[in-house]
């Protein structure tokens, strides 16, 4: 395979133009890059005048795109499933480039082989962070018996609380370069400043959990994240909101409804199953041991 086969770019709206019926074809499988790349659009969209930072590109094969990848100005690359000569391929190509990525993030197979591949063309040592699991709603069925109260959007009066809560849960998960946009006061520009977040509230109208949806992209929207505090769980809280969130995403049109879960807690990846959500695949990711200049 040649690099030519790879096209880059850093025309958000050429690129979608180009590569969004082949992200729109396994929305579910490409839930990261979907909404990493439409996250670029609006903020482009709403500041056309900003400097380009992000890289995108295409592995095309007689006329039709086979893989893409989106490698942000933080250095985050999101891949779609490739072969293990494909991201041999790929990585000698943004290698020769000048593009250095800090993590890859994947469908687990595909992270694994570019970090064996990044690690031959650049000798940068590859080290998992992030295992999870891929999970897609079938048929929802909310919890039964449900816990007492309701669940209810999340308004403009509740940003403090969301943003309290959202702090909390990426302590609890070690996601700390959250935490340092979240405290550096970019609310906005957190991965959680464009989620339509859900309550669920007792009969006296106390938030007790919350669950959040990305914006429908390509009939996809995600359920990330889902807290609660510890002192209040293992009361079916989280089940009564996320099922309540799933359905505001179905309400708002998303045919594919998905979620991430933690391999290593049978008790929420039980739950999300009797919710109705099935498992598609597992993802992963690694970090690389050089630092990343920025893209492009």
């Amino acid at each position: 395979m040649l690099p030519d086969d790879w096209h880059l770019t850093q025309d958000v709206d050429d690129f979608l133009a180009r590569a969004g019926d082949f992200l729109c074809s396994r929305a579910a499988l490409h839930t990261t890059p979907l909404t990493d790349i439409e996250k670029l659009r609006r903020r482009k969209a709403a500041d056309p005048g900003a400097e380009a930072a992000a890289v995108f590109g295409r592995l095309q094969s007689r006329g039709e795109v086979r893989a893409i990848f989106c490698l942000t100005s933080r250095g985050r690359l999101g891949l779609t499933p490739l072969s293990a000569e494909q991201s041999d391929t790929l990585a000698a190509h943004l290698a020769g480039l000048g593009h250095f990525p800090a993590t890859v993030i994947a469908d687990h197979d595909t992270a694994g082989a570019f970090a064996r591949s990044w690690q031959r063309a650049t000798g940068a040592a590859p080290a998992l962070f992030w295992r999870t699991h891929l999970y897609r709603l079938g048929t929802l069925t909310p919890p039964q018996p449900r816990p007492p109260g309701q669940g209810r959007p999340a308004g403009g009066e509740d940003r403090a609380h969301v943003v309290r809560w959202c702090r909390e849960f990426c302590a609890d998960v070690g996601e700390q370069s959250s935490i340092d946009v979240i405290d550096a006061g970019s609310w906005e520009e957190s991965r959680f400043g464009d989620r339509h977040f859900t309550f669920w509230r007792t009969p006296e109208g106390t938030p007790v959990s919350m669950a959040a949806s990305t914006p429908v992209v390509g009939g996809m929207a995600r359920v990330d994240p889902v807290y609660t505090p510890a002192r209040l769980r293992g009361r079916g809280y989280a089940g009564a909101v996320t099922a309540e969130a799933s359905r505001a995403a179905l309400a708002a049109g998303a045919t594919d409804v998905v979620l991430f879960t933690d391999p290593d807690n049978p008790t929420s990846n039980a739950l999300y199953q009797r919710l109705g959500y099935v498992r598609v695949a597992g993802f992963a990711g690694y970090r690389f041991s050089r630092g990343a200049p920025e893209a492009g």
